[in-house]
């Protein structure tokens, strides 16, 4: 037979007959060997997530959405979403009981836990969304952000995503006018896409990225503090291209060159690279793999979702100069027409969340056009089989509160990744006392993952004796540790490093 004819017969043969299919849900997956699939949620504790994120305990804050696919207006007006908040009671990795932690929700783009608050993302704004009296029920919302503009497509804003340096981002899509006052300058008035940040206070306030592209949608970082984002209309559909994943150096500007942008200074005519094409996917959910449960050579890639295509990629980060080439995959395909990924989230176990929201979604988007709200959505998790199991891997059983500064430290190196997340956070909590202890970390500590972040806890410290912890990392053996403590330097605009920073370049 020739292969033509081979390749034909291939393509033709149903998804269930493939190795590595999993039937799950009334839907067969394909995922690589020695993986497997299963359902942690699904109607009634969810109708059609979107977007969701763990706080400290591990309870899962979902934004479900209701079905509604109106315009941004009509779905401001009518406000008719929600966020649940999902609890595995008995520790089976399911979900088994549901709070409802917020009603009468504007259509919500984005969430994020922080510090004892929800913020979600809902057009025009971000809300910070606080249980006060721990009934699980948000009785304080506040409104964190105001970007004041909403588009018929209600795709100004998405997120926000925590950074680790203790920033918050979130980005900005449409091409709606945009105004935000500068202290001591002029005040910034953009149209263009962008990435955006400010400290948790809501000072600081600056754009990050510039774009041309329609729709920048998920942020997520390297360990050296590098960001990635998915987005749409990244380039004038054509030749296959549309949608993908693109590297945001610090002030680029990236996506379609058109009048939006030509009022923002670059170093050329044409635009930054693209990192990933991905075709008509309407990419959307973006994470950094953090754990290496799934096995090293998973540790630090990029996974993202494709709304349009019914699967999740896989991205092998290979540093390329001063920036990255990928080596992709598909890792999760489905064979339904109405399995629409939307977010994946790393549990503290090492297993992938994958969130699919149904097929209600029709905004704007023109590859799904006919919306079911009858067909609900779920929540999936990736395992790999005969993974090792991992004790406490939220790190519950420790006593945070009564831990001193040297065993925090010593955590910043814990093999359980969100061990190692909290421990940067609540030695930055604790402010300049600890500033002898990551100092100490930074200098001496055997372990780079330990140096870099004990650089990340120095960043999110809002003091000027903090920012010689990153200074005595810009000379660290490790590549990683010295990106880290250049984005601090960078983030606080610490004129005390130029010297170090000269000799870098030199």
């Amino acid at each position: 037979m020739k292969k033509a004819a081979l390749l034909t017969l291939a393509l033709a043969l149903p998804l269930s007959a493939r190795a590595g299919d999993v039937q799950v849900n009334g839907r067969t997956f394909h995922v690589p060997d020695g993986f497997t699939v299963e359902l942690v949620a699904g109607p009634p504790l969810v109708e059609r997530p979107i977007i969701a994120d763990f706080d400290e305990q591990g309870r899962l804050y979902v934004a479900d959405s209701s079905g509604f696919s109106g315009k941004g207006e009509q779905q401001l007006a009518e406000k008719p979403h929600r966020i649940v908040r999902l609890e595995d009671a008995d520790g089976d990795g399911k979900f088994d009981h549901q709070t409802l932690f917020a009603d009468r929700m504007m259509f919500p783009e984005g969430a994020m836990w922080h510090r004892g608050s929800l913020y979600v993302g809902a057009p025009p704004s971000i809300w910070k969304l606080t249980d006060v009296n721990g009934d699980g029920i948000a009785d304080q919302r506040i409104e964190w952000f105001q970007g004041r503009t909403l588009t018929g497509c209600a795709n100004d804003v998405h997120g926000p995503y925590g950074g680790p340096d203790g920033w918050i981002y979130w980005c900005k899509g449409a091409f709606a006018e945009q105004t935000y006052p500068r202290p001591g300058k002029s005040p910034f008035v953009t149209r263009a896409a962008h990435i955006f940040r400010c400290r948790p206070d809501g000072t600081g306030i600056e754009p990050v990225m510039t774009g041309g592209m329609d729709n920048p949608v998920e942020v997520a970082f390297s360990r050296g503090g590098e960001r990635f984002f998915t987005t749409t209309f990244l380039v004038n559909p054509a030749n296959g291209q549309r949608d993908g994943i693109i590297h945001a150096i610090y002030g680029g500007v990236y996506g379609k060159v058109n009048d939006v942008v030509n009022d923002h200074a670059r170093t050329s005519p044409n635009v930054m690279p693209v990192l990933v094409h991905l075709g008509p996917a309407a990419a959307c959910g973006l994470t950094r793999y953090d754990s290496e449960v799934f096995g090293p050579d998973y540790r630090d890639n990029l996974f993202a979702t494709s709304f349009n295509l019914r699967k999740v990629t896989r991205h092998v980060l290979i540093p390329d100069g001063a920036t990255f080439k990928t080596k992709d995959e598909d890792f999760l395909v489905c064979d339904s027409f109405e399995f629409h990924p939307t977010h994946l989230v790393e549990d503290a176990d090492g297993s992938l969340l994958v969130v699919d929201t149904g097929g209600w979604y029709k905004i704007c988007c023109p590859t799904s056009q006919l919306g079911r709200p009858d067909v609900r959505g779920a929540i999936y998790r990736v395992r790999r089989m005969n993974a090792p199991h991992i004790a406490d891997p939220r790190g519950l059983q420790l006593a945070w509160n009564k831990l001193g500064n040297d065993e925090l430290a010593k955590s910043l190196e814990d093999p359980r990744s969100m061990v190692r997340k909290r421990a940067i956070e609540a030695l930055a909590l604790r402010g300049v006392k600890t500033l002898p202890v990551l100092t100490q970390v930074v200098t001496s500590a055997e372990s780079a993952e330990a140096r870099t972040n004990a650089v990340w806890a120095a960043t999110r410290i809002d003091d000027p004796k903090a920012r010689a912890v990153a200074r005595a990392a810009l000379k660290d053996a490790d590549e990683t540790v010295r990106q880290a403590a250049i984005h601090s330097v960078s983030a606080w605009r610490d004129a005390a490093a130029r010297a170090a920073l000269t000799d870098i370049l030199a």
